[in-house]
């Protein structure tokens, strides 16, 4: 009977070797966060501007690349868009 992959990683983390690897990532990121705090807080609002740009570029959709015309098309087969005669008079 074969064990599952992650019964491996829990057997290395409890071993003599895994425990030492964990104490020494988390002293190390420890002295990482205690040393470069004022510059990583000092960076948050430029990284939340870049959060918001990447998601403004790959959720979007980029504002209707890859040949759309702008309309969407509605069930009833009719479009709405820039193009439609929706809320104008004749």
């Amino acid at each position: 009977m074969a064990q599952p992959e992650n019964q491996g990683l829990r057997r290395f983390l409890f071993s003599r070797s895994g425990l030492v690897l964990v104490a020494f990532l988390a002293v190390a990121g420890y002295f990482l966060w205690a040393e470069h705090q004022a510059h990583l807080i000092a960076a948050l609002p430029w990284v939340l501007v870049g959060a918001c740009l990447l998601m403004h570029l790959f959720m979007h959709g980029g504002h209707g690349g890859h040949g759309h015309d702008g309309g969407e098309e509605n069930d009833d087969g009719a479009t709405s868009g820039p193009e439609s005669n929706e809320g104008r008079t004749p």
